[in-house]
């Protein structure tokens, strides 16, 4: 297939592009940072100028940033929804028949992550009619563009709404809990230092899963909301244990109480993803092979 991937030098757009070339795919890749078979292009510019079909769009550009980005600049993250708009009117425009637009964990209502007993999320918890409070301008942001998707599947394009939990993986910035942890246990640090309070959850899926997940359910033309995790509720002190102890050493916690920790708990119920594909990465390996990296 002809493919268009945008934001194909970020992390979960790398290792798209690898995936995609593999399997025979021709892929016009772009992203502001050149490289690797990526083109130098603004996505928005692309957007809105171009009038190229694509059998199949893949729209992986976003400013992210980890939590410190998310709570410290609203409004910077706030561009995505200029992107995502212009996104879905070229979809439109161009009638590409088939496309993904990568949402997020962070456009669940927020009032269910609260501090308590773990409920997971299901895909049915987001309702775009009665929309509620989502984590910040990025969960707004994604959660408009879900929106926004539902106008483009009304023109004719079948669309695929992954939602990403807590990917991680060997090469992802170290802005992000899981590089971050795996730098502090590489560095031995003692006291080993954790934003917040350190019982909160997260739902960790690795990106060589998260990817595959993607391309399964392409291929069995799904479309609309996926939840893409594993279900499991691992806390940031039970990350820090399996970290630490794989790296042979049992630091003191150090909780940084004034640190940005965003929601309580975040864990998805995975089921509509298992019906086409089953994560085979477990957090445990994905902490070996991040530190042997």
């Amino acid at each position: 297939m002809r493919v268009l991937l945008t934001g194909a030098s970020g992390f979960v757009g790398r290792h798209l592009h690898r995936a995609l070339e593999a399997r025979g795919d021709a892929v016009a890749a772009i992203d502001l940072v050149p490289g690797n078979g990526v083109h130098e292009r603004d996505a928005l510019d692309y957007f809105r100028t171009s009038d190229v079909q694509f059998d199949l769009a893949i729209h992986a550009a976003a400013i992210v940033g980890g939590r410190a980005s998310i709570d410290g600049s609203p409004l910077g993250v706030a561009t995505n929804l200029a992107l995502d708009a212009w996104y879905m009117r070229w979809l439109i425009r161009t009638g590409t028949p088939r496309a993904v637009y990568f949402s997020s964990s962070a456009a669940y209502p927020v009032a269910l992550q609260q501090p308590g007993d773990v409920r997971r999320l299901y895909e049915e918890d987001i309702n775009l009619q009665y929309m509620e409070e989502p984590d910040a301008t990025y969960g707004w942001a994604k959660l408009t563009g879900e929106k926004l998707a539902t106008y483009a599947e009304a023109e004719g394009c079948r669309i695929l709404i992954p939602r990403p939990f807590s990917g991680y993986g060997e090469d992802q910035a170290p802005c992000y809990p899981f590089p971050a942890f795996i730098a502090r246990a590489k560095r031995r640090d003692d006291p080993f230092e954790i934003w917040g309070s350190g019982d909160s959850t997260r739902d960790w899926i690795h990106v060589d899963d998260l990817v595959g997940a993607t391309l399964a359910l392409l291929d069995a033309d799904v479309t609309g909301p996926v939840n893409l995790g594993w279900g499991r509720a691992t806390s940031f002190d039970e990350l820090a244990r399996i970290v630490t102890t794989a790296a042979g050493y049992r630091p003191h916690l150090k909780h940084r109480h004034d640190a940005p920790q965003g929601v309580h708990h975040r864990v998805c119920d995975p089921s509509r993803m298992l019906n086409h594909y089953v994560p085979t990465v477990t957090l445990e390996e994905g902490v070996r092979r991040a530190l042997e990296a």
